[in-house]
């Protein structure tokens, strides 16, 4: 058996052995944001990107114990972890045009994201995450003193890498990536790696490593995903710690907001007119399906940029709105870039169930148009949701809910009004779009003939949009389950319709 290493030795290695469990879970994380701006955010994405990380660690694991029992020497495993810090930095620098290329192909032969993702992981960060998964079993096999021990040694190690793991977990996703980007989030856990294997039982010249991963820190990280439409280009893009933000404007000023893979567009900005041509037009006519004037005051759960209280301010300047949006950096984007200025909008970056479970106002009206793209999270989708916003409503006042879906996929819509009407007696529906419905739910009545009475007091501008609701308002779909906090699989609903409309299904 190999001599055990001197204490400063064994410090050095329980080092390595910290630094390699943060870096693998880090790497995971930012993984996952490295792929959002292409194939989204969603449970498929985290699904490939974790087992795939799983499996490279499982494997790693495998080939360590074995390259430690060839190569019994600290040497080799310090040289080893060098070689999974070098190829942990060059992902990030990499990564761009192969996952727009991957896009573009997988698109063609209608793969979708789960193929295109699952590639996309597997190329980028299966091998150095597979080289960090040797660094346990190598480290276990150094450390031992004899066989008595071996136990003992194996589980401090094991959990000296878990509570690295957590590290990497938390510093990434609260530090690191809201504050450097992904991009020197992966620079950085490979640094750190690159010193930590070769601050002791190498020559000094390999400290040139972690010096030259440091240094690409100073590269910018540019543009993350170019605007695809030659007409457009990104005038603003940043990260959160909740997703990836980006700004297209295109040669007429028209500007649009996304994020993450920019399937959708969460709002919308056109020079001279409030009115968007989209979904968020129907906020201005179909509360009045309810209400006799405008409301007093509002609540826009899902603020994002504000394109909704930016019609609010023009149309109906009376109005309180109340913006909730969770994530303080789509608000700032809403300030920069939306003409988000209403003097009469007072924003919260809240999530947006606590806000209501919080608030004391009562509401004429409280929209609802959360989504992180293609979810609408599960708990904004409840029986008890909805009985929490019936609570927060002013006499007679409506909620109204926008159900993003794939063309002809009436599932989630299904779902949704029959959930609304365990709340509320009366539920209608407007298809403003092919992939957008509107659901209004009231205590009192929905009438369309009140709907089209509003024109008596509505501005001019908005009589085009009012006709076109009046025509398309309805009686809502029967059919659906109820969902609860208990029992709410909105994520296995939605990504049953991707799969069907992929499919050709319709």
């Amino acid at each position: 058996m190999e001599p055990a290493a001197t204490p400063p030795r064994q410090r050095a290695l329980l080092a390595l052995v910290f630094a390699g469990g943060a870096a693998s879970l880090g790497a995971e994380i930012a993984a996952a944001r490295l792929l959002a701006p292409y194939f989204g955010a969603s449970t498929i994405i985290w699904a490939n990107t974790i087992g795939v990380v799983l499996v490279a660690l499982s494997v790693g694991y495998w080939l360590g114990g074995r390259f430690a029992d060839r190569h019994p020497n600290e040497r080799a495993l310090r040289l080893t972890v060098l070689a999974a810090a070098g190829l942990l930095a060059l992902v990030p620098l990499v990564a761009g045009p192969f996952l727009a290329l991957a896009v573009d192909a997988f698109d063609s032969i209608d793969a979708g994201a789960f193929v295109g993702s699952l590639l996309g992981v597997l190329l980028l960060v299966a091998v150095p995450v597979l080289l960090l998964g040797a660094i346990s079993p190598w480290a276990i096999r150094l450390a031992v003193r004899s066989v008595e021990g071996a136990g003992e040694v194996a589980g401090r190690l094991y959990a000296l890498s878990t509570i690295g793991s957590l590290a990497g977990v938390f510093v990434s996703a609260l530090v690191t990536i809201p504050l450097l980007g992904t991009q020197r989030t992966f620079i950085a856990f490979a640094a750190v790696l690159a010193l930590a294997a070769a601050a002791t039982g190498l020559p000094r010249r390999a400290l040139l490593a972690p010096a030259a991963i440091a240094a690409l820190l100073a590269l910018p990280p540019g543009v993350t995903k170019p605007a695809e439409d030659s007409g457009e280009r990104v005038i603003h893009e940043t990260e959160s710690q909740y997703q990836y933000i980006r700004v297209l404007e295109d040669e007429r000023g028209e500007r649009a907001l996304e994020l993450n893979e920019g399937q959708a567009v969460h709002s919308v900005y056109r020079p001279g007119t409030v009115l968007t041509e989209g979904v968020w037009d129907g906020y201005s006519v179909l509360p009045f399906a309810r209400l006799e004037r405008p409301p007093r005051r509002m609540a826009m759960l899902g603020n994002a940029a504000g394109t909704v209280s930016r019609a609010y301010a023009r149309f109906f300047p009376q109005t309180r709105v109340d913006g909730v949006e969770i994530d303080g950096k789509v608000s700032d984007a809403g300030r920069r870039f939306f003409a988000m200025d209403n003097p009469r909008l007072r924003t919260f970056d809240q999530d947006a169930r606590p806000f209501l479970r919080r608030s004391r106002a009562r509401y004429d009206l409280i929209g609802i148009d959360a989504y992180r793209q293609p979810y609408i999270p599960f708990y904004l989708a409840t029986r008890e949701f909805f009985a929490l916003a019936r609570e927060r409503l002013a006499p007679g006042g409506a909620v109204m809910v926008n159900v993003g879906h794939p063309e002809g996929q009436e599932g989630l819509e299904k779902v949704l009004t029959a959930t609304m009407r365990a709340a509320f007696p009366h539920v209608a529906r407007y298809p403003i779009e092919e992939e957008n419905t509107l659901l209004i739910a009231s205590e009192a009545d929905l009438s369309g003939a009140r709907l089209a009475g509003a024109r008596d007091f509505l501005p001019t501008e908005l009589h085009p949009t009012l006709d076109e609701a009046v025509a398309g308002f309805g009686a809502p779909l029967r059919g659906g389950d109820v969902y609860t906090d208990d029992r709410a699989p909105v994520e296995w609903l939605i990504d049953t319709s991707i799969v069907s409309y992929a499919a050709g299904e319709r």
